[in-house]
């Protein structure tokens, strides 16, 4: 579980195959307090720790992971957001999210705002996908690359989100850009609330 309180950009440092497996080798300022099996969210993909070494730290994403996410896409020397699980003790600064990344979403505009930027995103829609709680509301809360955000300006397949200018320093908001392809999680508790809806 995470709250979307991005930690820092990690940077991919190699990149393997075996099968329908990719694995990712990266480093960031926290491997040293890492653990073998530990979850970290990886543009808003939750992964599992399978090696520690010379500074770096490996994760390995599944076939499914890898069509339903952009890290598929990345390239060695490009940047993830990375959060380590929540603390149970601690206050939650973004929203619940899980790590599973529902679908991605493509970039369609980006504007200026008195400093900030508005960030457009599109993805493939989908009735029977909305029905079940895919979909985003206004001032409600979604995932775009591990960060929680507050939508606004929700259509059927397309929300905006505001990225004040720290956001845009420390996350991979940084590398966005109009045609980016990113991760998208809606929210859960709008899952569960579809779902009651149909029992």
């Amino acid at each position: 579980m995470f709250s979307g309180i991005v930690e820092e950009m990690a940077q991919v440092v190699a990149i393997g195959k075996d099968q329908e497996n990719m694995h990712f080798t990266l480093k960031c300022s926290f491997v040293d307090e890492l653990k073998i099996d530990q979850s970290v969210s990886h543009n808003g993909v939750c992964l599992t720790v399978v090696g520690i070494e010379n500074g770096t730290y490996t994760v390995t994403a599944m076939k499914e992971t890898l069509e339903r996410s952009n890290l598929g896409l990345l390239r060695v020397g490009d940047y993830v957001n990375v959060e380590r699980s929540m603390l149970m003790n601690g206050r939650l600064d973004g929203h619940i999210v899980q790590g599973h990344v529902d679908e991605t979403a493509r970039c369609i505009d980006m504007r200026d705002a008195d400093g900030s930027t508005y960030f457009t995103f599109e993805y493939k829609q989908d009735r029977e996908m909305a029905r079940r709680g895919y979909f985003t509301v206004d001032k409600g809360s979604v995932t775009v690359n591990g960060v929680s955000l507050t939508v606004c300006e929700p259509t059927d397949n397309a929300f905006t989100v505001a990225i004040i200018p720290f956001t845009r320093e420390v996350t991979n908001f940084a590398y966005i850009e109009v045609g980016s392809i990113v991760n998208i999680e809606f929210d859960i508790l709008g899952k569960y609330i579809a779902r009651l809806q149909t029992l």
